[in-house]
């Protein structure tokens, strides 16, 4: 399809607008973390490394990192777990309710966070008379983090048709032979790029976290929220944010190179 110069000035300009508004912010936000300010200022009246040593040097900020990672890890494991036979069933067999199940597995990521936190607050606290903890947190992560591998796994399970299983079993191998020599090593890149969208996913969620997390569990997001408008903590605010985006952005980025290495493969 070819476009007009008319179009592609007007697309270039719509997407350069775009890109100004969503990372000029970030770029505010790195620049603050350097800021000799103690609030969030600008322009900075200077440049300084305290804040980042003061960030690292803070029990608050490593206790909470660490409770991210846990979360984003467990949640991870699940959601792959989880992911993987879910798209599996759903693929391989034909059987009644197959595209509602699919429809409810996808729902999570589609529906807004609060609605998500408020129903698992709900059934956490009401139905199943739970205590909110870094449990139920896991759990409710794992809820939209399976859709991310449920995507990536069905999708590649598609492509890949079903032929090698199939020859697999007319040699003579059994179910888990087959998924252990020729399912799963064809799933693996997709495998691993699920896994790196869910736990970037889980690791910066606050919205469902805010609405399951008992008083004592405080992930990084919740951390940077409460002390956001503290005196003397902007700065280092700025500084555990920055270390958020980078953390985020690199599984993200991994994930997006091995779905691109796959296509150029394929």
């Amino acid at each position: 399809m070819r476009l007009s110069r008319l179009s592609r000035t007007t697309l270039g300009v719509v997407t350069g607008l775009i890109l100004f508004l969503v990372y000029v912010p970030l770029l505010v936000v790195l620049v603050n973390s350097f800021s000799t300010s103690t609030s969030l200022t600008w322009p900075p009246p200077g440049f300084t490394l305290e804040w980042w040593g003061r960030a690292f040097q803070s029990a608050g900020a490593m206790e909470a990192v660490a409770t991210s990672v846990q979360i984003a890890v467990v949640a991870t494991i699940i959601s792959l777990l989880l992911g993987t036979l879910i798209s599996i069933a759903l693929q391989r067999f034909s059987f009644f309710g197959r595209d509602a199940i699919s429809l409810l597995i996808i729902l999570p990521i589609a529906l807004p966070g609060i609605i998500t936190g408020i129903a698992l607050n709900n059934f956490f606290r009401t139905i199943m008379g739970v205590p909110l903890s870094i449990w139920t947190v896991v759990i409710a992560h794992a809820t939209f983090c399976i859709v991310t591998v449920f995507n990536n796994v069905i999708a590649r399970l598609r492509r890949q048709g079903t032929n090698l299983e199939e020859a697999s079993a007319d040699l003579g191998a059994g179910v888990w032979t087959t998924f252990r020599l020729v399912t799963f090593p064809q799933l693996r890149s997709a495998l691993l790029a699920g896994g790196l969208l869910a736990f970037a996913l889980s690791f910066d969620e606050i919205i469902v976290t805010t609405f399951t997390a008992g008083s004592g569990v405080t992930t990084l997001p919740i951390f940077i929220l409460n002390n956001m408008f503290r005196p003397n903590q902007a700065p280092v605010v700025s500084v555990i944010a920055v270390v958020l985006v980078v953390v985020s952005i690199i599984p993200i980025y991994i994930a997006q190179r091995l779905s691109g290495s796959e296509q150029q493969r394929r």
